[in-house]
């Protein structure tokens, strides 16, 4: 039975339904966009973690025009091509002029561990094509530090796949399958800060940056971050790769390995909870089998030339030594040893022999601390602010180009740091691997020395945890109000 409405409450009701219907289309529009994007993130998931081969032919080819163009292969000739590889270039030269891995400066000192053997080894090879401190030399020499430096762009996109856009973390509009890693890796390819050490810069930096990445993405493929984790022989191939990755590492830069204990049980961590006793013992030990046989050599090639086992590398005391100076004020500049073969200092080190003399040198320094503590520890506070804010640098006559300087780079520590605080808060998947190697990497460089390219190794997950912050920013929401 219908009922009566006077005129004026029927246009009333019209006006109320129209209200209530526009309100709920509002509504309804509402929840669309959102399942929308829902649907957006789930069915835009990557698909894999392979990053396009664009991003790494372009870093690469744009390394090597730096090089071509810039002629950033013409080394200076001072103190005899020194800058040429520094240390590595002169173990380098001995080694083609076969006196053997020794000679790391400028005089006569015998046999040397004041490096490991993979830099300079690449240095030997070039001197043997190509000629010893000649262009064509240099110039293969930042070829291939260009080309390391370019296959960490592909890790890049893989670790930020992996932990962000596999989980739809950041994506804001995005329609791309993976917009994080895609703007990490472009950013790592193309940034002038990203490749300066690979253009100009004789030294094993990009090297062993590019090698780190890597172990980082096989840490989180062990992990199975991103993906369904895969257990029994499909792993033993990961881990064989982790542990011999690690091995090329230490072989390149040793300060690095600090990482390694921190990355391995990261790995292990879940099913050490669960009591796995299986999978957590069988991949390490493949891991550490396969890392022991890569190390071994160089092992008993110390033990030959110093009568003592060396780890690593030889030369940690005389730097310790160095830098507990007054003189240095906690950043000791230029080489550890005087260029001059003449001098004192550089003659009680070729006569004592590296080994005796580090040793004496870090027994030295241990004293000099115990005695008094408080300037080593300010200096340590020191270092500690260099690598992340600036880098003390000889003084020039452009300050607005080092202003420049300090600005990229103490704003590309904020954004990482910034971006891992945020990582770690949200529980992001990986983030604790990352703060541990942001907590680590660095230790050895605040006790004894720090420069630049030390900080290096960690700039590709600064640069992936800098997207990463700045693509969790969301725009201010307004009210909308219904007339």
């Amino acid at each position: 039975m219908s009922r009566f409405h006077p005129r004026g409450e029927g246009l009333a009701g019209r006006a109320r339904a129209s209200c209530d219907t526009k309100a709920g289309q509002l509504d309804w529009k509402r929840r669309s966009q959102r399942l929308s994007s829902l649907v957006s993130t789930v069915t835009t998931k990557p698909k894999s973690f392979r990053a396009p081969r664009s991003i790494f032919w372009v870093g690469f080819a744009l390394r090597v025009a730096c090089i071509a163009i810039g002629h950033t292969y013409r080394v200076r000739v001072i103190n005899d091509h020194f800058n040429f590889g520094f240390e590595a270039g002169r173990i380098a030269r001995s080694l083609v002029e076969g006196h053997g891995y020794s000679n790391p400066f400028n005089g006569v000192s015998g046999p040397t561990a004041w490096l490991p053997p993979i830099y300079p080894l690449l240095i030997a090879l070039a001197f043997k094509l190509f000629g010893v401190y000649t262009n064509a030399a240099a110039f293969f020499v930042l070829t291939v530090d260009s080309l390391f430096s370019a296959l960490a762009a592909p890790a890049v996109y893989e670790i930020a796949a992996r932990c962000f856009d596999a989980n739809g973390i950041a994506r804001r509009a995005s329609t791309k399958a993976a917009p994080v890693a895609l703007w990490s890796a472009w950013l790592w390819a193309i940034y002038p800060a990203a490749l300066q050490y690979a253009v100009h810069w004789f030294w094993e930096t990009s090297l062993s940056t590019g090698l780190f990445a890597w172990t980082l993405v096989l840490a989180l493929r062990l992990r199975g971050t991103g993906e369904e984790e895969r257990d029994g022989t499909a792993q033993h191939g990961r881990w064989a790769a982790f542990g011999a990755l690690w091995g090329i590492v230490t072989l390149s830069n040793a300060s690095l390995v600090i990482g390694l204990p921190a990355a391995g049980l990261w790995v292990i961590w879940p099913k050490l909870k669960m009591m796995r006793w299986q999978q957590v013992v069988v991949g390490p030990v493949l891991a550490g089998l396969v890392f022991v046989a890569l190390m071994s050599p160089w092992w008993v090639r110390n033990e030959r030339a110093f009568h003592t086992f060396v780890a690593t590398r030889a030369n940690l005391g005389a730097e310790l030594y160095e830098s507990t100076l007054p003189s240095h004020d906690a950043f000791p500049w230029g080489a550890t040893l005087p260029m001059w073969p003449g001098d004192p200092k550089f003659k009680l080190y070729a006569q004592m022999g590296e080994v005796n003399y580090s040793a004496m040198r870090k027994q030295q320094a241990i004293e000099r601390i115990r005695a008094n503590p408080k300037p080593f520890l300010q200096h340590s506070l020191d270092r500690f602010l260099f690598f992340w804010i600036n880098i003390p640098h000889p003084p020039e006559n452009r300050p607005m180009q080092e202003v420049g300087r300090r600005l990229n780079y103490s704003f590309l520590s904020l954004t990482g740091l910034m971006g891992l605080a945020l990582a770690l808060w949200r529980r992001v998947p990986g983030a604790a691997l990352m703060g541990w190697m942001f907590l680590l990497l660095p230790l050895p460089y605040y006790l004894v020395t720090v420069q630049a390219r030390f900080r290096h190794p960690l700039e590709p997950l600064i640069a992936v945890l800098g997207v990463y912050l700045f693509r969790s920013t969301e725009p201010r929401k307004t009210s909308e109000v219904v007339a």
